[in-house]
């Protein structure tokens, strides 16, 4: 961010990860240099409210609460989370813990730095969960406590899910095979897309030879909402920030326009959409649609 800044960028854009997010938006605020974050959903994406930061993303309370209705609509309420120690997973747990608490689930933490993928399935036969979200990264250790878990027979029953998102990426059905279908996850497209972004979803699909993820579609639409801004105001960095309310672009997945959200310190698209779905256990590579909020 430093050195970006040295040599006179108007803005930046991206970026893909939550945690490394947070850190460039943090000294994004501290440089007064505007940042378009994409695709990080943490809340709490700079520690203070700032001006300079706008987000396309939703906010992972609202995404993780959408998965935690997902979930209790579908009659799960002994929940496990296999997780990893991150700021990210930790938020996801907590998000997950309060919504579905007040609703008479539970939610029970297994400390993936201490059990193995066969442990796992010992403690989720001892908590009778009916289902086990993946908080972990991939390939390693999500690929191994799929694998365990399907292989258990005492877990015949049990669903497999995973929020952040990592069914959606091809390297997930290689690893998997069909073990890979059937494990809902967040994504944050619209149910149709409109006319732009049927246009950008064959561009891309030609290009990348594969249906595009729905970060593509969140990339296309950083770079037309920048683009825009630069039109409109040019390339002096203050009056970026300033222009982040008057925002109006016509995105992949709809209209986009930043308002301030009680609890987000950025200027946030409130009205992004999300979906959980899954891939087709008939068909891995066609996604259905579980839910949408």
């Amino acid at each position: 961010m430093d050195e970006l800044a040295g040599l006179g960028v108007a803005a930046l854009a991206g970026e893909y990860h939550s945690v490394v997010a947070r850190a460039a938006a943090g000294r994004a605020d501290a440089l007064g240099l505007p940042f378009l974050c994409s695709s990080a959903v943490l809340d709490a994406l700079t520690e203070r409210p700032t001006e300079w930061v706008a987000r396309l993303a939703p906010p992972q309370s609202r995404g993780w609460q959408v998965y935690a209705d997902f979930l209790l609509g579908a009659g799960h309420r002994r929940i496990a989370v296999a997780a990893q120690p991150s700021v990210y997973w930790a938020s996801g747990t907590r998000i997950l813990r309060d919504h579905l608490a007040a609703r008479g689930g539970t939610l029970t933490e297994l400390d993936m730095s201490a059990l193995t993928p066969a442990a796992v399935c010992d403690k989720l036969v001892d908590h009778r969960a009916t289902a086990l979200l993946l908080l972990v990264g991939h390939p390693d250790p999500a690929v191994p406590i799929v694998k365990s878990v399907c292989g258990d027979q005492r877990l015949a029953e049990i669903m497999i899910g995973a929020p952040a998102g990592q069914p959606e990426f091809a390297e997930w059905a290689t690893s998997l095979g069909d073990d890979s279908a059937g494990v809902p996850f967040l994504r944050y497209l619209p149910e149709r897309l409109g006319p732009l972004g049927a246009r950008v979803e064959k561009a891309l699909r030609e290009r990348l030879g594969e249906a595009p993820s729905f970060v593509a579609f969140e990339g296309y639409d950083t770079v037309a909402v920048l683009a825009d801004v630069l039109r409109s105001h040019g390339a002096d960095r203050a009056r970026i920030a300033e222009s982040w309310p008057r925002v109006a672009v016509e995105g992949t997945r709809g209209q986009i326009r930043f308002s301030r959200t009680p609890g987000i310190s950025v200027w946030q698209w409130a009205r992004s959409p999300i979906q959980v779905v899954d891939r087709d256990p008939a068909e891995p590579d066609r996604f259905r649609i579980l839910h949408a909020g």
